[in-house]
């Protein structure tokens, strides 16, 4: 609608501009074709008169050179629009590709965690291990933003509120996080590191998010492990979540452990931004694949639920629906990997 609008407006001063300069070539012919007894009075009329018609002429040259302007930036800024839409349908097409692929690479994660657990069983690993609901894990001191170039200390209580002896108890930790389109993975800006009575200096958490300095606990005895989350200066503004959880193996071979992971959830701001809130993030409990525990409202079945922070990347595009359904797939497949870790390391301990 502008542009054909622009385009007319150049059109009707073209031809504005053509009819006064017409009128300038007639008044010149007029003063020209004079016979030499015309009067002065005739002379200066006809003088007069190309004299107007020249202002005419520039005052239409002006308009026309506007118009003429007006008319090219509102072709380019149509031109831009459209290059502009192209670009937002390609990078909407390669984050859907993205996220297939995210998809693709959970699943397959997942069917082999699940592969792996089932000839696990059929060999015999683990078959002693149950679920032990008195078992828990509880963080204190998480705030529910967190800024890079910062480090977070935080606590785990680990308690044993049952009635037997856990000769080994292991605590699982494990943090993951995205930039704010879901898709691109920020974890190698994270550390995690942590320590405990026994082992006061700080240690990073191993390749296997397992901390194993917790060592016995008695019924109705708890253990405390320090907690300490860095993040890198160039770490992007995004969504995170971290998984905590317990396990115990007796040297009878008996084992088992907390059967959901408790999940907390936070943002991710840019350095300088403003700290989170003081107040500990409430966790949300996330099924181990298998378990056939209640699972979180608001999530598809053993699919952690998209809500709270994972949910508020700022946009109400299609790549946010996108974006959440990768990062639900990641977790699922993260969860089931857990699974695997846990099954191994009840047959090494």
């Amino acid at each position: 609608m502008a542009l054909a609008a622009a385009k007319q407006t150049a059109k009707d001063a073209a031809a504005a501009k053509a009819t006064a300069d017409q009128a300038v070539t007639d008044a010149k012919a007029a003063l020209e074709a004079l016979p030499g007894t015309a009067t002065e009075e005739e002379k200066a009329a006809a003088q007069t008169a190309l004299s107007e018609a020249e202002a005419t002429a520039a005052t239409a040259a002006t308009a026309q050179t506007a118009a003429d302007t007006a008319a090219t930036e509102a072709n380019k800024k149509v031109q831009d629009a459209r290059v502009a839409a192209v670009n937002a349908q390609s990078v909407l097409d390669k984050a859907a590709e993205d996220a297939l692929a995210v998809k693709v690479a959970a699943d397959a994660a997942l069917a082999k965690a699940i592969k792996e657990a089932e000839e696990g069983e059929e060999g015999g690993e683990g078959e002693d291990c149950e679920p032990e609901l008195d078992l828990t894990s509880k963080v204190t001191g998480l705030p529910d933003k967190l800024v890079a170039g910062t480090s977070t200390d935080f606590s785990l209580r680990v308690t044993n509120g049952s009635d037997r002896h856990m000769d080994e108890v292991l605590t699982f930790v494990s943090v993951h996080a995205t930039d704010k389109s879901g898709l691109k993975d920020t974890e190698k800006f994270f550390r995690l590191q942590w320590s405990t009575t026994s082992a006061p200096k700080w240690q990073n958490a191993d390749a296997h998010d397992y901390i194993d300095a917790v060592g016995a606990l008695k019924p109705g005895a708890h253990a405390d492990v320090k907690l300490r989350l860095t993040l890198d200066k160039a770490t992007p503004a995004g969504n995170g979540v971290a998984f905590f959880s317990a396990d115990f193996f007796n040297e009878d071979g008996s084992c088992g452990g907390a059967p959901d992971l408790d999940m907390y959830e936070f943002d991710v701001k840019a350095a300088g931004s403003k700290p989170g809130k003081t107040e500990d993030v409430k966790p949300s409990t996330t099924p181990r694949p298998g378990n056939t525990g209640t699972i979180p409202q608001g999530s598809a079945s053993g699919t952690p639920a998209a809500t709270g922070s994972l949910a508020a990347t700022g946009s109400s595009s299609a790549t946010t629906s996108i974006a959440l359904a990768g990062g639900a797939a990641v977790l699922l497949g993260a969860a089931a990997v857990f699974v695997v870790r846990r099954r191994k390391t009840g047959s090494d301990a």
